[in-house]
């Protein structure tokens, strides 16, 4: 298993009130503050807060909507934590610019500047660090029909085109993610995670998001998503060695866990 330094854990906070049934925003918004700071308990090194799903099929929202779900999040993080690292995870600039006002310390595009590309100025000028991830198509099209005659190849070639971008526009730190499951099939993220370490050729930190994904729920036939977290507390473990620098999670206690287990064995 080696030496290597354990990963830096981001833990997930969706504001996102429809996926409540009921209560409107106040109560998401309390709801994510509270599983925001239930995360820094368990032990997160970074928090990745989000008002705007990219599960497959899901909808856009409008700006201000984001704004008003993510702001209040952040600053209650920030009024009881002014330490940790907070990932603002956004299509849009001028979410980005808000976030970053509020409190938020890095930038989280699972566009990878294909949205909107004024985010690197944001990124640029407020000098965070931004996570560029790899995609194909939108959130609406992306699982329709992904197509790649070499996945790990392709993904490599295009991450490394959007970091150069990146860099051109001023982006000092970027880190990279194969963006597992945005427009992908189960067999392309299998393939993108035996050949993980190859991505380390792009010489930057990598980010990775496999948390409660369907190709688990696929292979292991677990429907609900929440049912997922050992699957995905499991596979991180056999990951270890994948060159991961920050792994994004929703469980943050199971891989916290990890982290103590895997520090007695190599102490």
């Amino acid at each position: 298993m080696g030496m290597h330094a354990f990963p830096s854990i981001m833990g997930v906070v969706n504001v996102t009130p429809d996926s409540f049934s009921d209560g409107g925003r106040y109560v998401a918004t309390e709801a994510a503050i509270e599983h925001a700071l239930a995360l820094v308990g368990d032990g997160a090194d970074l928090l990745d807060i989000g008002g705007e799903s990219s599960r497959s099929g899901a909808e856009d929202v409008s700006v201000d909507e984001e704004i008003r779900r993510v702001i209040p999040v952040i600053e209650a993080v920030r009024k009881v934590n002014s330490d940790i690292q907070v990932s603002i995870d956004t299509r849009k600039s001028q979410v980005a610019r808000v976030a970053i006002a509020a409190g938020a310390t890095m930038v989280n595009d699972v566009s990878g500047l294909e949205y909107d590309v004024a985010l690197a100025r944001v990124v640029s000028d407020a000098k965070v660090p931004f996570i560029l991830m790899h995609s194909r198509g939108t959130p609406q099209n992306m699982q329709d029909d992904p197509r790649y005659k070499d996945v790990v190849a392709e993904v490599k070639a295009e991450l490394n085109l959007k970091l150069r971008f990146a860099r051109s526009m001023g982006v000092k730190t970027v880190y990279c993610d194969v963006g597992i499951g945005f427009g992908k099939t189960a067999e392309h993220n299998w393939q993108l995670l035996r050949s993980h370490r190859k991505f380390k050729e792009l010489g930057v930190p990598l980010v990775l998001g496999i948390s409660r994904k369907a190709f688990l729920g696929q292979l292991l036939n677990i429907d609900e998503p929440a049912e997922r977290d050992t699957a995905t507390a499991l596979l991180h473990s056999l990951l270890l060695d994948s060159g991961a620098d920050i792994i994004r999670v929703h469980n943050v206690f199971h891989l916290t866990s990890l982290r103590l287990l895997h520090q007695m064995l190599n102490s």
